[in-house]
C-alpha cells in the first residue's frame, strides 16, 4: 500500500506547477519538499498512519484542484481594494518584495550599506 501512495504524491508533484516568482515560498516547492522528507525509501516507506496519509492527499489534491474556488464562486476576479489577481502576483513577486523592503530602509542605514567596507550584517554583530 506504501507503494501506492507514493505514486500518487509523486504524480501530485508532477502536476503540481512551481512559480519561478515566489523563490522560496512557493508551495508547489514545498509539497515536493515535504514528499521527498516523509517519503526517504520512496515505495519503501513504513507508514505509521495510512489514514493521516490519506487525508493530507485529498486535501493537497483540493487545493491543487482548486475545489472550492469552483465550488464557492466568486461574484467579482477583484478584492474590496479593486486589487485583480494579476496585480496581487505582480506584488507577491520575489524580487517586488525585495524592492519593497529595500526602499523601507532608512537613509542613515542605506548610505551607511552604501560606503561601508563591511557587510550590514557584519554591523549589526
Amino acid at each position: 500500500m506504501a507503494a501506492s501512495r507514493y505514486r500518487r504524491f509523486l504524480r501530485l508533484c508532477e502536476e503540481w506547477p512551481v512559480e519561478d516568482t515566489k523563490q522560496r515560498r512557493d508551495l508547489g516547492a514545498f509539497v515536493r519538499q515535504r514528499v521527498a522528507q516523509a517519503f526517504r525509501e520512496g515505495e519503501n516507506t513504513p507508514i505509521s498512519d495510512p489514514e493521516a496519509c490519506d487525508q493530507m492527499y485529498e486535501s493537497l489534491v483540493r487545493i491543487h484542484t482548486n475545489f472550492y474556488k469552483n465550488k464557492y464562486p466568486r461574484l467579482k476576479d477583484t478584492t474590496f481594494t479593486g486589487v485583480t489577481l494579476e496585480d496581487c502576483r505582480t506584488i507577491l513577486a520575489t524580487d517586488i518584495l525585495k524592492q519593497m523592503g529595500d526602499t523601507k530602509k532608512g537613509t542613515w542605514k542605506r548610505l551607511r550599506e552604501k560606503f561601508s567596507a563591511k557587510k550590514p550584517e557584519e554591523d549589526s554583530k
